[in-house]
C-alpha cells in the first residue's frame, strides 16, 4: 500500500505559479467566509501583481504541491513573506533576535485533497527552508481549522492584538 503523500509531490513554487498561488489566496479567504464571490477575481489580481514583484525579489516563497498526475495539477500552495524586523530580545536567551521574520500565509488545499497530509507536507517544507536560511522568527494566523496541525508543528499562541480596520479613523487618539 502506498502512502498518501507519494500521491503528490512538494516543490518550490516560480513565477509560472502566480496564478494558482492568487487563486489559491482567494479560495482560502472564500472558504474560511472572509470574502464575498464577487470579490474573488479582485483580489486574485491584485495577489498575481503582488507576486509578480515580490517573488522574483525574495520578500515572497512560495511552495506547491502537485498530485502525480499527467501533467501535474497543483493541489495545495503556502507562502512565506520575509520581513525586516527591529532588533529585540529573544525570549529565554540573552541573545538579541534580528530577523528577518517570517510570516506564513496562504496555506491552502483543494478541498478534494484535505485531510491527505499535503498541509503538513507544505509546512515542513516551509520550516525546513527557513531553518536552513536561519530564521527562526516564524508566525501566522491560524484559522480554526489549521490550528491543530500548526500545534502538532510547534507553534504557539502568542499574545497578538489587532486593531479593527477602519476604528482609527473613527476615534481621535490623544497623545
Amino acid at each position: 500500500m502506498s502512502s498518501p503523500q507519494s500521491s503528490f509531490a512538494v516543490r518550490q513554487a516560480d513565477v509560472t505559479d502566480i496564478p494558482r498561488l492568487a487563486y489559491h489566496r482567494a479560495a482560502m479567504f472564500r472558504d474560511m467566509g472572509q470574502l464575498a464571490s464577487h470579490q474573488e477575481e479582485t483580489l486574485e489580481r491584485a495577489t498575481a501583481s503582488y507576486m509578480r514583484d515580490a517573488l522574483p525579489r525574495g520578500e515572497y516563497v512560495a511552495w506547491v504541491a502537485e498530485d502525480n498526475g499527467t501533467p501535474p495539477a497543483t493541489i495545495g500552495g503556502v507562502g512565506v513573506q520575509l520581513r525586516p524586523i527591529l532588533p529585540r530580545p529573544r525570549i529565554g536567551t540573552d541573545d538579541l533576535e534580528f530577523g528577518p521574520e517570517a510570516i506564513v500565509l496562504n496555506v491552502y488545499v483543494e478541498r478534494t485533497w484535505r485531510r491527505r497530509g499535503v498541509a503538513e507536507a507544505l509546512m515542513r517544507a516551509v520550516l525546513n527552508a527557513l531553518a536552513e536560511r536561519g530564521i527562526r522568527r516564524i508566525v501566522l494566523h491560524a484559522s480554526a481549522d489549521g490550528r491543530r496541525l500548526y500545534e502538532r508543528l510547534g507553534f504557539v499562541p502568542t499574545h497578538e492584538m489587532r486593531l479593527v480596520s477602519g476604528e482609527l479613523g473613527q476615534r481621535r487618539l490623544r497623545c
